[in-house]
């Protein structure tokens, strides 16, 4: 394949070749967070190895020519619960049972309300302003985050029910409460110089997944869900600046190598590809599970796609040349200038990090970077 139909590369977010956000825990980094928690080493030392981690990681991430750079989620222990955690009226909890993975269970812990919510000051921004120092010339620093949805869902998981009754009896006054926390964050994080942030959100895999409508004994429907998500989500973005990127990552789930939920995204397309006002959308497509591309039609004039069609599952490199067909067969239902590729997912969505080495790692971007260049040019 050729550059054709005027695509080329592209010089703000989302690059033709680009990442999802987290990446594999050095070994130190994995020692210091046990020995923190062992309480052996203080948090300022803890604080010292993770900022020296993640400007070793920024200069990896520059090396192997990613246009944005992150903190590879390194501060964190889950890609979504940590910033849970950090919004006023939510506290840490250990249940009885984790996420239920593909032949695997994930560890038992969750975001519970202990009060009203809401989102100033969080601890998100002063990660941020850290990977900012490192912003150069055609390099920009990138936040990234659960969507609102998620943090929806995880509110209404059923060991969560009770407290989330408690202190919002009312649904209505939660959306808005949450919609106002994530306002509150984006206008702080806005003004510690971030200009793209990333609403990670597995809600959408859940939706279009069978199994998980198995589970379910009330009324609602796909229909319902996907309006309530996506309504949520608006909610909570609307207002921002013009020159704040704000992308969505959509997968099915990522945790030690293993996934969640399965289910193409013909169920949900018109509502989530038609209707959340987000730039770009960074879908997971290395599958069959994920479906085809047909679905892609629904996106709606503007956006732009980044096609996830390699796996950081696993450190097997895909063949370039079944890549790139794909991508001609993606064009077929949205223009070629309109897409980008990248994994279809981080590489340590949690601590633990899937079964690949930091080198396969870094081999794998820089085949998506190769592929990339190939298609739409350097």
């Amino acid at each position: 394949m050729t550059v054709a139909y005027g695509a080329g590369r592209r010089t703000e977010t989302p690059f033709r070749f680009d990442n999802v956000g987290s990446f594999l825990r050095p070994a130190e980094l994995k020692d210091a967070r046990k020995r923190f928690a062992a309480g052996d080493i203080s948090r300022e030392k803890l604080n010292s190895v993770e900022d020296a981690s993640i400007e070793e990681l920024i200069s990896k991430q520059k090396e192997v020519g990613l246009g944005a750079i992150t903190d590879g989620e390194f501060r964190r222990s889950w890609w979504h619960l940590d910033f849970m955690w950090g919004l006023h009226g939510v506290e840490k909890k250990d249940i009885d049972s984790g996420y239920q993975f593909k032949d695997e269970e994930t560890r038992a812990e969750t975001a519970r309300l202990s009060g009203k919510i809401s989102g100033d000051g969080h601890p998100f921004i002063g990660h941020f302003q850290f990977v900012k120092q490192f912003e150069d010339d055609g390099v920009v620093a990138r936040q990234t985050i659960p969507a609102p949805a998620q943090f929806l869902s995880e509110l209404q998981r059923p060991e969560n029910k009770a407290s989330t009754d408690e202190f919002y009896p009312d649904q209505d006054e939660l959306i808005e409460d949450i919609a106002a926390a994530y306002r509150t964050f984006i206008k702080e994080l806005y003004e510690a110089g971030c200009r793209n942030l990333q609403l990670d959100d597995c809600t959408w895999g859940m939706l279009v997944d069978e199994n998980y409508w198995k589970s379910r004994n009330d009324n609602i429907s796909v229909e319902d869900l996907s309006r309530a998500f996506v309504t949520l989500n608006n909610k909570a973005i609307e207002g921002h600046p013009e020159d704040l990127t704000i992308t969505t990552h959509v997968c099915r789930g990522n945790y030690h190598s293993t996934w969640a939920s399965s289910g193409a995204y013909d169920k949900v397309a018109e509502v989530l590809f038609g209707e959340e006002n987000v730039k770009a959308y960074y879908l997971e497509f290395d599958t069959e599970r994920a479906g085809g591309f047909e679905s892609l039609a629904k996106v709606s004039d503007g956006k732009l796609v980044v096609l996830g069609l390699f796996s950081s599952k696993f450190p097997e490199l895909e063949d370039r040349e079944e890549i790139k067909a794909r991508i001609g067969q993606a064009s077929k239902y949205i223009p070629i200038e309109r897409l980008c590729i990248s994994p279809q997912c981080g590489f340590a969505s949690t601590e633990e990090g899937n079964i690949l080495t930091e080198e396969e790692q870094w081999k794998k971007l820089a085949l998506v970077r190769e592929v990339a260049e190939e298609v739409w040019g350097k």
